[in-house]
């Protein structure tokens, strides 16, 4: 609120409900979570864009992959304690599939949408799976499967040895 130069009321004045509040700083997180992807994505070139995404040479840390996908956490908390926002998750999951499943090859081993929900679930499940045993080898570990799992599956399939 100091960043904002508001005041608690004048901050909150903003929003009808507290409720509002959460899913507009959802829906703000889910844009950009997706802008990211997505731009990272539309800059490679087509053929190779679902495996740089999810593998390459700059593989980011535990820490950077817990930085980017900041919302991973709220999923959960929104399907155990907060299911008034259920709905207004899932257009903002929707259009993840969506733009994912654009920018997918259609000569996959599952149909692009299909490929696209996989590749989301395995994003979001490795990366509270990894945040679970942070701290231990086992949580590079974890994100380095999904990676690899994610980019064999995006290329058809044909995965790397490593």
């Amino acid at each position: 609120m100091k960043g904002a130069a508001l005041t608690v009321g004048g901050f909150y004045a903003h929003f009808s409900s507290k409720d509002e509040l959460v899913e507009e700083t959802l829906r703000r997180t889910c844009a950009t979570l997706r802008d990211r992807l997505f731009a990272r994505l539309d800059e490679k070139p087509k053929p190779t864009a679902p495996k740089s995404s999810s593998s390459g040479t700059s593989r980011p840390t535990t820490a950077t992959a817990h930085a980017r996908v900041s919302d991973a956490g709220v999923v959960g908390e929104v399907g155990t304690t907060a299911p008034q926002h259920r709905t207004m998750v899932a257009k903002e999951v929707q259009a993840l599939v969506d733009g994912l499943a654009e920018r997918l090859t259609a000569d996959g081993i599952v149909p692009r949408r299909l490929l696209a929900i996989g590749l989301i679930a395995l994003m979001y499940g490795g990366l509270s799976l990894s945040r679970a045993v942070r701290g231990t080898e086992l949580s590079e570990e974890v994100l380095h499967a999904c990676r690899a799992l994610g980019a064999a599956a995006a290329r058809g399939g044909k995965g790397e040895r490593s």
